[in-house]
């Protein structure tokens, strides 16, 4: 049994075969709602085996937040992580703790995210949210809010991170490198699921073998982005690419070897637009669902920028736009598009008092759950409330990730969704559909699925212009 915890069984689904085990209870295709619509009741902490796999779910914001103490335990590869490193490698998001090159990238990447990084980055943002505002205003006002924010956040990823944009307004067509590493990740995902079976190998060429079209264009696509920078020399080395092929490590000279910087620019176009993407799609979502929300978030937008419907905020600015920052907080909370994180002791521990773990050992801390705990987040956890007063048990909301292994392009993240959302809705009333139900979309971020938004340009209110509204919390 893999994740063996020391022979020890918590709850699981009812039907537990002797050979299949709890494989009749799941779906390989939508893991995370069938979980929150039949398992959510198996307790704070359950298992579901699958063949010979045991995965163990943390649903307890106690217990997450054990598992998060950094002094005691550390990331683990869950086996969809292990399933991607076929694609990506020792990236930053797949390397295990113990391989130099996360080290190595991570201390060279570090100052790519500083204040005076994050000040050239904001002009190429604004810049791109320009191209889409084009678009928009060209077309019939109605949109399909994921595909776009997929658009708008892999186009700026591009640009800021390695020079290379992907032409995603001059087209209706998705980059071919989309689909590619949409495919990329949904395969790495399915190997997670069948790497107990019996016929695992097998299966996993085969897997392979059917998408190696796919696969070979994404290591193409992003070979070429590396050479066609070494012909072209310095220019633009100030960004992620440019730190990744001309600078060593400060103090053992060492560099990333041309492979592992394919490895890191998969890792950052991935993470760098699937999960900016999907928190502009949700919070879009809740938005045209409470018309106060939306209000109230307008408001702020036309304090802070003024009667222009077409003002593009000063990089001080964007960090202004708390009740904004609340909204995007509150949906990241209910909706995180990275769903979970694995956790592993440092060395043989209990969690919570009673069950052993050892560094063979791993837990998934199972965000949509953990952060709608009500002994945390009150009786009304499952609602959207962006003024909601903050939970007693700091730290138990962890969408970008926990410790040393947490997402290091967070604040570009958080700056670019909020100077997006801020814009948007200066520039325009958005309305949705009262007939859409969320559906979404899993493949390793979570997605809002065939959800349609009306646009419509609008004037910003002179009453709310010169000042915030009173009731802006003061911290985001």
């Amino acid at each position: 049994m893999r994740n063996a915890w020391s022979g020890h069984t918590f709850p699981h689904p009812s039907g537990r075969r002797r050979w299949m085990k709890d494989a009749a209870s799941m779906d390989p295709d939508r893991p995370v709602q069938y979980i929150l619509e039949h398992h959510r009741g198996l307790g704070p902490i359950f298992e579901i085996v699958v063949f010979g796999q045991k995965f163990v779910f943390v649903t307890d914001a106690e217990l997450a937040a054990e598992l998060n103490d950094e002094s005691r335990f550390a990331k683990a590869n869950s086996p969809a992580l292990d399933g991607l490193r076929g694609i990506a490698g020792d990236g930053l998001f797949t390397a295990y703790n113990e391989e130099p090159n996360w080290q190595l990238a991570h201390d060279l990447l570090v100052p790519a995210f500083t204040k005076q990084a994050m000040q050239r980055y904001h002009p190429v943002m604004a810049e791109t949210l320009d191209e889409l505002f084009a678009v928009w205003d060209a077309g019939d006002g109605r949109i399909d809010v994921s595909s776009d924010m997929t658009r708008l956040t892999l186009e700026t990823i591009g640009r800021t991170g390695f020079s290379t944009p992907f032409g995603s307004f001059t087209t209706s067509e998705v980059h071919p490198f989309v689909s590619a590493m949409v495919t990329a990740l949904t395969l790495g995902r399915r190997k997670g699921v069948i790497a107990a079976l019996p016929a695992a190998r097998l299966l996993e060429r085969r897997l392979d073998r059917k998408h190696a079209d796919q696969l070979d264009y994404v290591r193409t696509f992003l070979d070429d982005i590396v050479a066609g920078r070494r012909r072209t020399g310095s220019e633009g080395s100030d960004d992620l690419l440019g730190i990744m092929l001309d600078q060593a490590h400060p103090e053992t000279g060492e560099r990333l070897s041309d492979e592992n910087i394919r490895y890191q620019i998969l890792t950052f176009l991935v993470a760098g637009h699937e999960t900016t993407s999907g928190a502009l799609s949700f919070a879009s979502y809740y938005l045209v669902r409470h018309p106060d929300v939306l209000a109230k978030a307008q408001a702020e937008t036309d304090a802070i920028l003024g009667d222009d419907p077409d003002a593009t905020p000063s990089y001080e600015q964007v960090a202004r736009f708390r009740y904004l920052r609340k909204v995007l907080d509150e949906s990241l909370r209910l909706w995180p598009t990275a769903p979970g994180y694995a956790r592993t002791p440092r060395q043989t521990t209990l969690l919570g008092g009673r069950w052993t773990m050892t560094p063979d050992d791993w837990a998934l801390v199972f965000l949509p759950l953990v952060q709608r705990d009500p002994k945390v987040w009150g009786e009304d956890a499952e609602a959207f409330d962006p003024e909601r007063p903050r939970p007693r048990l700091a730290g138990t909301a962890k969408p970008f990730g926990t410790g040393e292994r947490a997402c290091i392009g967070r604040q570009f993240a958080v700056h670019e969704a909020t100077m997006a959302l801020a814009r948007i809705l200066h520039r325009y009333d958005i309305a949705g559909d009262p007939s859409y139900a969320l559906r979404i979309d899993e493949r390793l971020t979570l997605m809002p699925e065939g959800m349609e938004i009306t646009l419509t340009r609008r004037t910003p209110s002179v009453r709310t212009v010169g000042a915030v509204p009173s009731d802006t919390p003061a911290d985001g």
